[in-house]
């Protein structure tokens, strides 16, 4: 299966489409998260920049419950971490105060130093948001990418290759 459908051409950039619930494969990883009015605009609409700490909680909790991979570990005790190299947001529709949301991450590439996760949010079969992202293994004493240690790229692979 494909992270992203066939889309039309919009504007110079090729657009998304959204994916019923569904399309996702039974065996990815999935987690449900509540959308809090502290997350929320004045009308109760989540605001964009929150919607970006649930895409980071998302992958901290896939790699803590999936890959058994801490990211306090990484960074305390490896000196090393995962940082985004580029997120791009496709925004379906909006999520509101009170929604549970979820969301399902998976992996369209590893790489020598860089995974891309694709995460998918669903509110019931409706897909209202999805983000593509590029991480980058990265040394923290001198913040460049480095190779990505065999542990991790091992739990990416035996993940990916649990829903495929």
């Amino acid at each position: 299966m494909q992270p992203f459908e066939a889309a039309p051409k919009i504007a110079g950039r090729s657009r998304a489409l959204p994916l019923r619930a569904s399309k996702l494969p039974d065996n990815a990883y999935s987690v449900t998260k509540k959308v809090y009015f502290s997350d929320c605009s004045s009308t109760e609409l989540l605001r964009a920049t929150r919607s970006l700490d649930f895409m980071d909680r998302v992958l901290e909790d896939l790699f803590a419950t999936e890959l058994r991979v801490s990211y306090h570990a990484l960074a305390l005790e490896r000196g090393m971490g995962i940082l985004y190299a580029s997120v791009d947001t496709d925004f379906f529709g909006p999520a509101h105060a009170g929604d549970n949301l979820v969301f399902t991450p998976l992996v369209s590439h590893i790489g020598r130093t860089s995974i891309v996760f694709v995460i998918h949010c669903h509110r019931g079969a409706e897909e209202i948001m999805r983000w593509r992202v590029v991480a980058v293994t990265t040394s923290l004493s001198t913040n460049q990418a480095i190779s990505m240690p065999s542990d991790i790229k091992d739990a990416l692979i035996r993940y990916r290759d649990s829903y495929r």
